[in-house]
């Protein structure tokens, strides 16, 4: 029997009410329809979606069937489609030339109309002058933007947080106060301001700058993406922040925080995700040296810590050593973060952990928040999804599990049989799972295994699939598909 004196007082269960009410309105309005408006649908990060039915569970890019448009991305697309107000946002390079008056290598934000897949408009990036280093080849944008309105942010391949115009440069305006687009044909994409973290802020990039922002009624956050330099070492800029919330009318800095500071073990390329926990509203970031760091959103002030490495976890450069960094994104649910780690995938597979944390703790929680830790797991880049108490997750070397979410306990699990770097994502009783050799895998959802189908892209698949008003979208390296159950069209026109 819980004591009464552990029970929450009439006060304590209206502030929490009253701070689930403050959630609400912050986001009420950004979804119209049944839009897919951020990564992870939402600001607490769940890959989940509750009310897309009829998707498909099989289609054919051969044939067409099920697919109701697909359009050309670049050579190389990680960025992960955004579906709001009647258009589809997805980062990628500029291999597809869609703007004849920018050539070369840049990084793209394109935009595409959601009925028909018509291609409107893109946002282009040149590359930083250093390259690799702080900027790497061929990758583009790998931020996948939010939607607020009728504006969206993203961070750019250049190390910026951007707030653009969802309608670019065709409702013939030029939304400021930056004017200074060197492209602004109908084609073109209209920022609405830049804030340049390198030059503002003094961030050095670890090869990209890749963090997806959130917001709420007031502020944008985000992971800074400062890091180690070229030789892996040395950390050029540890006094610079590795997160910070923006004032999202004016691009100005509200508040920023240094941690992990000198302690960032290789690049900081995570996204923060933000929830409430007994009552309390709090912004989490994946930090470069493996800790969970909780933050008070409107004034940055710490409530707590969590270390996702055990405590004789040694850091060796190449990923020979068994202590990792966190690339997947933390996810909220009923007052618990649950988190795994991992590192660069180029690093290969190695040792990993997933949590399941009490984020109503204070303080540095390492040895007390724990609610279930899995060591079965390996090194992972994928954020998970919580439903019907399981927990769906799949590890860079593509074992996909179902996991009981009261024990943290493995049901069963699947050989993907390759490596993975996109998420699970459940929606219409399915869980879609991709892989990099372009197989998306469909699983019933529950406690027992059973695999729906299993179909070829034709290209790796290095994104999550999201489903939005009827639709599901996939992206390979290079293509963008709306699937429908019942569609069908030409798949030799691509838009």
């Amino acid at each position: 029997m819980t004591h009464p004196a552990t029970l929450p007082t009439c006060r304590q269960r209206c502030r929490a009410a009253s701070v689930s009410f403050i959630l609400l309105l912050a986001f009420a309005g950004m979804m119209k329809g049944d839009d897919w408006i951020m990564w992870g649908g939402a600001p607490q990060r769940n890959m989940v979606n509750r009310v897309e039915k009829n998707l498909p569970e099989k289609w054919d890019v051969d044939t067409g069937e099920n697919i109701r448009w697909v359009a050309q991305l670049g050579s190389q697309t990680y960025g992960n489609p955004i579906i709001a107000k009647g258009k589809v946002l997805v980062g990628t390079n500029n291999e597809a030339g869609r703007q004849p008056k920018a050539t070369g290598d840049k990084g793209v934000i394109m935009c595409f109309a959601e009925n028909d897949g018509k291609f409107l408009w893109q946002l282009t990036h040149d590359k930083l002058a250093a390259g690799r280093v702080n900027d790497w080849p061929q990758q583009g944008i790998c931020s996948s933007p939010t939607v607020d309105g009728d504006r969206f942010y993203y961070v750019s391949n250049r190390c910026e947080l951007v707030c653009a115009d969802l309608e670019g440069f065709l409702d013939g305006e030029n939304d400021g106060p930056f004017r200074d687009e060197k492209l602004n044909s109908d084609i073109d994409g209209d920022i609405v301001w830049i804030l340049d973290m390198i030059d503002e802020l003094g961030v050095f990039p670890h090869n990209l700058a890749t963090s997806s922002p959130l917001y709420d009624d007031q502020r944008v956050y985000l992971v800074t993406g400062n890091g180690v330099d070229e030789g892996h070492v040395v950390i050029p800029a540890p006094d610079a922040p590795s997160f910070i919330a923006v004032d999202k009318r004016t691009g100005e800095v509200v508040w920023e925080r240094v941690d992990p500071g000198e302690h960032i073990l290789h690049g900081q390329w995570s996204s923060p995700a933000m929830g409430e926990a007994g009552g309390v509203r709090q912004i989490v970031f994946p930090g470069g040296d493996g800790s969970l760091y909780a933050y008070e959103p409107e004034t940055g002030e710490p409530l707590w810590s969590f270390q996702c490495n055990p405590e004789d976890a040694v850091w060796k450069l190449g990923g020979f050593g068994t202590r990792n960094n966190i690339i997947a994104t933390p996810v909220f649910h009923n007052d618990r973060v649950y988190i795994a780690v991992g590192q660069d995938p180029e690093h290969g597979e190695g040792p990993g952990h997933l949590w399941a944390i009490d984020a109503t703790k204070r303080g540095d929680v390492t040895k007390t928040a724990a609610v279930w830790h899995n060591d079965e797991v390996t090194r992972s880049l994928s954020t998970v999804a919580i439903h019907d108490d399981l927990l769906y997750f799949c590890d860079l070397k593509g074992i996909f599990r179902a996991i009981d979410l009261g024990s943290g306990k493995t049901l069963w699990n699947h050989d993907l049989l390759s490596a993975v770097w996109g998420s699970p994502y459940l929606a219409d009783g399915k869980v879609f799972m991709g892989d990099e050799d372009g197989d998306v895998v469909v699983f019933q959802a529950g406690r027992q295994k059973k695999i729906l189908s299993e179909v070829n892209l034709g290209n790796a698949a290095y994104t999550t699939p999201v489903a939005a008003n009827g639709v599901l979208y996939l992206t390979s390296r290079d293509r963008l598909y709306a699937l429908q159950q019942g569609a069908k069209c030409d798949p030799e026109r691509v838009q």
